[in-house]
């Protein structure tokens, strides 16, 4: 049996796969990663939980930067380590990837119905590359070298964020204020969906609606803010979900030319099939083909929206086939 999980600054998920069926898990388990000091206490629970298994190897995508099998997490206050967790938890085999890479590597085994199409393009063998919004900004590369595709990791999403117009530039302005450095995260993700919003309002672009500032003291402010623009119930949470599918569209495109993807780029994360009804009519794919004298190259790439949450989970098992047969 084989142990996997997808670690992410909001939950984990870890559940038991047969090796033989990639697809369909035996058991599975999310908690809420805050409430817990380290993933070895999340698996710790789930073994007890589900005794009798013979694992013999686990793989984890966790949100960060993998060094030597260790992680800092980005958005936990948790130091991972491989040899850690096979000490706690018995495990004889664990190794420790980029939560990125595990949904590249999930990709190859999603079937058609688990993509929306967001521009056809023209695809040819060649890079593709992801980008992924949710508890932080993700980014990875999958490089085609003739025969095979190769995901790895990036940290892409914590380079500096570039204003195109008037209205970013006061954006900038206003969270270098708060932040010094403003990476693409403080903006594309759940926290930066909120940092839009209270950029509108601060700024004065739009007013607070009382019934959605108390909904938001109680809930979770990006799911509030998404549901009441797509409602229009709230001018000022719409503004904030337009500028953020704005900007997604112009670091999409940033990404895909960084990787010279020209075999697609792929959309993840947990908010952007929440705005699917949205992201469909927006100026997503004007912002990601404005770049000048490259816009028919970014008009010719495929951009397909992942819809399977759970692919960075099955990611995780089809990266340990890889490293299992190195």
């Amino acid at each position: 049996m084989i142990l996997a999980g997808d670690v992410g600054g909001t939950k984990t998920h870890v559940a038991l796969f047969d090796p033989k069926r990639a697809r369909d898990w035996i058991v599975d388990a999310k908690y809420k990663s805050a409430e817990f000091s380290s993933l070895h206490q999340i698996i710790l629970q789930f073994l007890k939980k589900h005794p009798g298994h013979q694992i013999t190897h686990a793989c984890f995508g966790i949100a960060g930067p993998i060094q030597k099998q260790t992680c800092r997490a980005t958005n936990l206050p948790w130091i991972i380590d491989a040899e850690v967790i096979k000490k706690e938890t018995g495990l004889s085999h664990v190794s420790l990837i980029n939560d990125l890479q595990a949904n590249a590597y999930g990709i190859e085994i999603l079937k058609e119905d688990e993509f929306f199409c967001l521009n056809p393009g023209k695809a040819i063998k060649g890079n593709k590359a992801l980008i992924s919004a949710g508890t932080g900004l993700g980014e990875a590369g999958i490089y085609w070298d003739g025969t095979h595709f190769h995901p790895f990791a990036s940290e892409g999403g914590h380079c500096s964020f570039a204003a195109e117009n008037d209205l970013e530039m006061q954006l900038l302005f206003y969270l270098n204020k708060k932040f010094g450095h403003v990476s693409y995260e403080r903006i594309l993700s759940g926290p930066g969906l909120y940092n839009l919003y209270r950029f509108i309002i601060d700024e004065e672009i739009e007013k607070e609606k009382k019934d959605v500032k108390i909904a938001i003291q109680t809930l979770d402010p990006a799911k509030v803010i998404t549901e009441m623009a797509l409602k229009n119930h709230c001018p000022a949470c719409f503004q904030a979900l337009k500028l953020f599918v704005s900007i997604f569209g112009s670091e999409s495109a940033n990404l895909a030319l960084k990787m010279l993807a020209v075999g697609g780029l792929y959309i993840g994360g947990g908010i952007t099939p929440k705005i699917l009804p949205y992201l469909k009519k927006s100026d997503f794919m004007q912002r990601f083909t404005e770049k000048g004298r490259f816009k028919q190259l970014l008009l010719d790439i495929p951009v397909q929206i992942i819809l399977n949450e759970n692919t960075a989970l099955l990611g995780a098992i089809q990266a340990l086939k890889h490293i299992i047969h190195k």
